[in-house]
């Protein structure tokens, strides 16, 4: 389970991660991945209605979509599960104040632990590169 102050509940958060955010596709799933303080996203303190977190340290926060396209609630549920038991572990190393949502595809389904963490792990490391490369400066002395 996801602490409450790594979930995101609101459609605002949702929409903002999926619109202004990075996305990675893998054959069973897509990830999304914004910052809430990059240009575009959410810089309005005063209007967040988050419960329990610290001022001024934003943590990551983790979403998931799993439609019906998956198959029946309790594959779904399933697979939901397994998402959010593998992006709690990897939470740590999303930058603070991120956003990520996680949506799984119909072959998911039909695929095990392993290659949910796969694709999991594939996705991220390459939305992780291109958000540390373009975080990175430019050149010296411009």
């Amino acid at each position: 389970m996801l602490p409450s102050e790594n979930r995101l509940r609101r459609r605002q958060d949702f929409a903002t991660a999926v619109k202004r955010g990075r996305r990675a596709g893998r054959p069973l799933l897509v990830v999304h991945l914004a910052r809430e303080d990059a240009p575009g996203g959410r810089t309005d303190r005063t209007s967040d209605t988050r419960p329990h977190v610290a001022e001024g340290t934003p943590s990551a926060r983790a979403g998931f979509v799993v439609s019906k396209a998956v198959g029946p609630a309790v594959t779904r549920n399933l697979v939901k599960r397994r998402l959010r038991h593998l992006v709690r572990d990897r939470l740590s190393r999303l930058p603070a104040g991120s956003l990520i949502v996680v949506r799984a595809l119909p072959p998911a389904a039909s695929a095990s632990y392993q290659e949910l963490e796969r694709d999991l792990d594939a996705a991220l490391k390459r939305l992780l590169k291109v958000e540390h490369a373009a975080s990175a400066p430019t050149g010296a002395g411009r």
